[in-house]
């Protein structure tokens, strides 16, 4: 049986390659270079290979021969794409790495430094930030690209994120494996995607290893995926993926959740009170602060009851950690030390206000954290974690009465809503939206089709919302309900009924297109033509003085649904009655509002 010691002189390592692949077209972005040892040892697993070389103190030794062998292997087959290549935090700090040998062993081969994405294994604890940043700093002025694995397993993702700024981040298969089936993974991985858009990275999740897996994480959005599903690591891998891949990349999938009914929760519910210094206060004391709470990330600094910056902890004390600056910065006002432009935000904000432009503004407010008020004057600190916590808690709320179908929420979150914007004395706008014909494009083309159907219609319902202003509800069935509170409601049902007609009857086969419909048999034996597939949207505007109750709203809404189906086509009926007579009696409220 071979030694560590003879893997080494003998070079008995081999080289393996999994695909990673671009989810909205189906082409491979490149490939992870993998490693195995000799097939009759103990060390031919990673895992065992690693360990062992970590014991006898050889893991960068180790580390540089699989790097050769990926190199060496990824050049002669002459692979398409980029080049993933796994380095741990200390072989990326090690001066054969940083002195340009890499580089050159790179221009022998013939592989240009911009196919390689250099993938931190975060395999143990980063404390020297600092070193990293500066290493890759240097890297990328060589051409190389960053990927950040196992987001969400390591000991600080969020901040080496922050700090490194990677073009790519893998979020860990843990999050990713059973996605379909848990609320919670779902919610963490749109919190990433979202952290992602806002800060320029591409998203790769690690572990696919089912259909369902890769339709959530692909309507997610979610850029490129990688594992099993995909393709498995292999000596030489494919090149394109397999048809069963093939065949779902644009296809149409569920709708993306909102986020829930938003009700009553605003910043406060992040709140945590933080002790606050004043401007003139010693950094020795705020050095001591962060000493005594390990868990606190950042203090405010405040002026006659006002915020008028914010202490990082980890730029703080990497400031003091340095030789001799204890002494030179411990008398100094904390004050000259400060971020002087943190984000203040006020406490009655509500927290998807503060998630839109989180994602959209710089990663350090996430990170870092951002100061609550109350009419400008100091309340305490939230963090970005916390947001993500009560976002989270929202989302998981709202799933637990999705429609399974669509992840749309379901009848009791349509319902509370429409409660709770009624106690607030708003109006708003109930749009029952309707499939009609459905039943005959069901049986024709069977469930799968009739469960696509479905869904392409969540999906064009979903696009025309302004999600700032309006809620989208699947009771069931083919039914769905909008609660739009935008200005432009009309404007928006009539741009879904437009694209309706253009779009769904793609999902029809050339014949029925092109005769207007299908024939099949009824229960008499009797061949019947039946048109193809229309939506019908019944509006009622709903207040607080005509309405009293979902249940009240759900009846009026039901017969303008019926009036609108009355109507050839796609169609828009809106009730322009007075409501506040009594409701048809025969409407059913939207619990039990199944059937068009």
């Amino acid at each position: 049986m071979k030694t560590l010691q003879d893997i080494l002189n003998q070079r008995s390592l081999s080289a393996l390659f999994q695909p990673i692949m671009n989810i909205s077209d189906g082409t491979f972005l490149g490939f992870e270079g993998l490693i195995r040892g000799p097939a009759d040892s103990p060390l031919h697993s990673p895992i065992n290979l690693f360990a062992a070389a970590k014991q006898q103190g050889l893991s960068l030794e180790i580390e540089m021969l699989c790097r050769q062998i990926v190199l060496e292997s990824f050049a002669a087959q002459n692979l398409p794409g980029n080049l993933f290549l796994n380095v741990s935090p200390d072989a990326l700090t090690h001066p054969s790495f940083k002195n340009g040998q890499t580089l050159g062993y790179l221009e022998n081969l013939g592989i240009d430094p911009k196919r390689v994405i250099i993938e931190i294994t975060e395999n143990q604890p980063t404390f020297d930030f600092e070193g990293m940043r500066n290493a890759l700093l240097h890297y990328r002025n060589m051409g190389f690209k960053i990927a950040m694995d196992d987001l969400g397993e390591g000991f600080s993702s969020l901040r080496l994120w922050s700090e490194l700024r990677p073009e790519f981040v893998k979020i860990d298969m843990h999050f990713v494996q059973g996605v379909n089936a848990d609320p919670l993974k779902q919610q963490f991985i749109r919190s990433i995607q979202s952290i992602a858009l806002s800060s320029g990275t591409q998203v790769i999740a690690e572990g696919i290893e089912t259909d369902a897996e890769f339709r959530v994480i692909r309507d997610i959005g979610i850029a490129c995926g990688q594992g099993y599903f995909i393709a498995r690591p292999a000596p030489v891998p494919p090149l394109n993926p397999p048809a069963e891949v093939g065949c779902l990349i644009g296809a149409n999938g569920v709708v993306e959740q909102p986020y829930g009914s938003r009700r009553s929760i605003t910043v406060e519910a992040l709140l945590r009170y933080t002790e606050p210094f004043q401007p003139d206060a010693e950094a020795e004391k705020v050095f001591a602060c962060f000493s005594a709470n390990k868990e606190l990330r950042a203090v405010p600094v405040v002026k006659n009851g006002r915020p008028v910056g914010l202490i990082n902890r980890y730029e703080f004390v990497d400031s003091f950690a340095k030789p001799f600056q204890r002494e030179l910065l411990g008398k100094k006002p904390c004050g000259g030390m400060m971020n002087t432009e943190p984000l203040l935000v006020e406490k009655s904000t509500p927290i998807h206000e503060l998630s839109s432009f989180l994602s959209e503004s710089a990663i350090k407010h996430f990170t870092d954290g951002f100061i609550i008020t109350e009419q400008g004057r100091y309340l305490g600190l939230g963090t970005g974690q916390d947001l993500l916590r009560e976002i989270t808690n929202a989302q998981i709320e709202t799933a637990r009465y999705a429609n399974p179908l669509t992840l749309l929420p379901g009848n009791v979150p349509i319902n509370e809503h429409i409660d709770f914007l009624l106690q607030s004395g708003k109006s708003f706008a109930v749009c029952y939206c309707d499939l009609d014909n459905f039943k005959p494009f069901n049986d024709v083309y069977g469930y799968r089709k009739g469960d696509e159907m479905i869904q392409f219609t969540g999906k064009l319902l979903n696009s025309v919302c302004d999600h700032q202003n309006d809620f989208i509800g699947h009771i069931g069935g083919d039914d769905f309900i909008l609660v739009m509170q935008s200005r432009d409601w009309e404007k928006r049902c009539n741009q879904a009924l437009s694209s309706f007609a253009q779009t769904a009857l793609m999902l029809l086969e050339e014949r029925h297109r092109s005769a207007g419909g299908y024939s099949s048999e009824d229960r008499q034996g009797r061949v019947v033509h039946h048109p193809s597939p229309t939506l019908s949207i019944g509006v009622i505007w709903a207040t607080a003085e005509s309405f009293h109750s979902h249940h009240e709203i759900a009846e009026a809404a039901a017969v303008a649904k019926k009036m609108a189906k009355k109507k050839p086509g796609n169609s828009l009926f809106i009730e322009r009655r007075d409501l506040r007579q009594p409701a048809i009696a025969d409407s059913q409220p939207f619990p039990d509002a199944y059937h068009g």
